[in-house]
């Protein structure tokens, strides 16, 4: 576990996690590229090995650079501790692979990711872990009906990909723990900057890095993030109650990971297990790359959502704009009020009304824009979901959510929004 401090988010995104002391005093910290570290002598080997006593021993389970990543996010997010891995879907499937180890249900809202439902649809029912999907994740009747007796999770984006609908985390929160089920939240798109789910009540947040925490384009990564706070010696969790044999006492008895982590147990089985057995591991280098972009979190996400809400004001105003989704331009929705009073964020959609060959010419006309499957960019970004990023969605489901092929994704970077504008008016006018 990280010690937090009582620093602000300003000078946590600089500072939090790393002690240039213990570093030679670098004020960034350095990349250990290396696989593995001398054990010095053998009661510390041992101590390191077994976890009872932090260190490194191999990069596949654990590296100071990137050790450095995860306390400082952890630290940003209000965790206790997190563990970093290569890619947010990654970040995904180790944290809901985790809490319903040896089988269980998971409740999911309708609208994600497309290739979290690809996974949840696909790869987990043959893991014994089955998704029930409820189409509005606010509907709270719907998901207490959902909960049965093995249900493990609820898991939830807080602003959904790509309509950006926002969860109401509080309320979810309260109906998950009634249950004695954790919160699981998928924050990527706002980041701890704009919002910390723990404040209100999740248990878990998992992000994709590689998005606007990293901000540059630059690396593919993935963080899971534990508060702590959840009690998993409810009775529902016993992979972290029953024995485990690479954790001993000083007289050689196997002990649990809650017995040995207590508060940590959750993230500590996905760095013993999850990570050093299924190996989806973080380079250094990439951790180098990630703590710089979270050194300039604020001023990037500040000018992005101030960027995000003038061209989303621009597409509701263009007539050849059929529906806009960002719900950060609506001000007056209490979510917005309660959760994001900074914004929610640089992503928006909006339905073109038109047919496929005017999305197409859209997309082969912008010239500021870069026709890109990515989001959280220094650079804005333009892509047609049904095509690339969301394919493997149903077409019920899409049809559902108003996810066409006549539907445009837009990330906004931190060029001049007037120039975005523009960019986006010849474009659309080269289709019409």
């Amino acid at each position: 576990m990280i010690k937090l401090t009582e620093n602000k988010f300003d000078t946590q995104r600089l500072h939090a996690g790393y002690d240039p002391k213990e570093h030679l005093n670098s004020p960034l910290p350095p990349i250990y590229q290396t696989a593995a570290f001398a054990l010095g002598d053998t009661d510390e080997a041992e101590k390191v090995a077994e976890g009872s006593k932090e260190g490194f021993t191999y990069s596949r389970v654990a590296n100071p650079t990137v050790r450095a990543f995860e306390n400082r996010i952890a630290a940003l997010d209000g965790g206790i501790d997190a563990v970093a891995v290569g890619s947010g879907m990654a970040a995904v499937s180790y944290a809901l692979l985790s809490v319903a180890e040896g089988g269980g249900r998971i409740i999911a809202p309708t609208n994600l990711y497309g290739a979290s439902i690809d996974a949840f649809q696909s790869i987990f029912p043959k893991f014994g872990i089955h998704v029930d999907f409820v189409d509005d994740i606010n509907d709270f009747e719907a998901v207490k009906a959902a909960i049965k007796t093995d249900t493990k999770a609820v898991f939830v984006e807080s602003v959904a990909n790509p309509s950006t609908d926002i969860a109401d985390i509080e309320q979810l929160a309260t109906i998950a723990h009634q249950a004695g089920i954790p919160l699981i939240v998928d924050n990527t798109f706002p980041t701890p900057y704009l919002l910390r789910p723990f404040d209100f009540g999740a248990d878990i947040d998992v992000y994709s890095s590689t998005k606007a925490i990293n901000g540059h384009g630059n690396v593919v990564s993935g963080i899971i993030v534990d508060h702590g706070k959840f009690d998993w010696h409810n009775g529902r969790f016993p992979q972290f109650t029953e024995n485990e044999f690479t954790l001993e006492t000083e007289a050689g008895k196997p002990v649990s990971f809650y017995a040995r982590f207590g508060a940590a147990a959750f993230i500590s089985r996905v760095r013993i297990k999850y990570l050093r057995l299924f190996g989806a591991v973080m380079s250094p280098f990439d951790a180098y790359l990630a703590l710089l972009g979270v050194e300039t979190i604020t001023e990037r996400l500040d000018k992005e959502v101030r960027n995000a809400i003038a061209v989303a004001r621009y597409l509701k105003s263009d007539p050849h704009v059929k529906k806009l989704y960002y719900a950060g331009i609506d001000l007056a929705n209490p979510l917005v009020q309660k959760y994001f009073p900074k914004g929610i964020g640089s992503i928006l959609s909006f339905e073109l009304a038109g047919d496929e060959k005017q999305v197409d010419a859209v997309l082969n006309h912008v010239k500021v824009f870069t026709y890109l499957p990515n989001v959280g960019d220094v650079r804005s970004l333009i892509v047609n979901p049904v095509k690339i990023t969301h394919r493997e969605i149903p077409a019920n489901l899409r049809k559902q959510h108003g996810l066409n092929t006549r539907v445009i994704r837009l990330s906004i970077g931190l060029e001049d929004a007037d120039d975005l504008i523009a960019d986006l008016k010849q474009a659309i006018g080269s289709a019409f």
